[in-house]
């Protein structure tokens, strides 16, 4: 009798012969666009003041971001929330007044000049950044490109075990089924503050687009 372990892909099937691999395909890539959340968050005793601030601050950080080339269409509303700040004295509530945040998602095309969009939206009243994202406008090709990795990964595992087991495969899968797609930073990404920089570095480093698949490929015994 045959066992074959429920976790392991990579397993030969004697009833039907069959052999089933599993592969992966990874390629890294340097990323071309970048995304980053810049907010405005006002606070007063008086919501309409609250509002007001924030209103005035969230413009001109948005009009110094069109100054710096950024289109309008690539800056649009991540969040918007009113909230009641409180005070806590001896376990009783006491209303602080009014907290208003706007945080806006930038879509940058340029990435050399993420450090200098985030100096200006803070020089222009910004108090929130955060979520600095990067991707690439060619993520399918790249995928397709580690897909077709993944595919020959599978294949090259498939024959190993066949000419391990002195049998004859068929190249071709019977089945084969896509797994999900991945896209992770290669390299740390991060924002740095550095002495004598006067613009903040935000470093892209690369990004590393995964593919796998599951295989099925029959095989035979070497007729003698």
């Amino acid at each position: 009798m045959y066992i074959q372990n429920p976790g392991d892909r990579n397993t030969l099937s004697l009833r039907n012969n069959l052999i089933k691999v599993k592969g992966e395909g990874e390629i890294a890539v340097q990323p071309d666009t970048a995304t980053v959340n810049l907010g405005v968050v006002t606070e007063s005793k008086e919501l309409i003041s609250a509002q007001q601030q924030n209103s005035i601050v969230g413009n001109k950080v948005i009009d110094s971001l069109i100054a710096l080339g950024i289109d309008r269409n690539q800056i649009q509303t991540f969040d918007y929330r009113i909230e009641p700040n409180y005070d806590y004295d001896q376990g009783k509530q006491i209303f602080r007044g009014y907290k208003v945040t706007h945080i806006l998602e930038v879509k940058i095309d340029d990435l050399s000049i993420i450090g200098k969009v985030v100096d200006t939206a803070v020089q222009n009243g910004a108090n929130h950044v955060a979520n600095v994202q990067f991707t690439t406008r060619y993520k399918d090709s790249y995928y397709q490109q580690a897909l077709v990795m993944a595919l020959n990964n599978a294949t090259s595992k498939a024959k190993t075990i066949a000419n391990t087991l002195r049998v004859t495969l068929n190249p071709t899968p019977i089945l084969v089924t896509e797994g999900t797609d991945v896209i992770q930073p290669f390299e740390s990404q991060h924002i740095a503050f550095a002495k004598g920089v006067s613009t903040t570095q935000i470093l892209p480093g690369q990004l590393l687009i995964k593919a796998s698949v599951s295989a099925d490929y029959k095989y035979h015994p070497i007729s003698g």
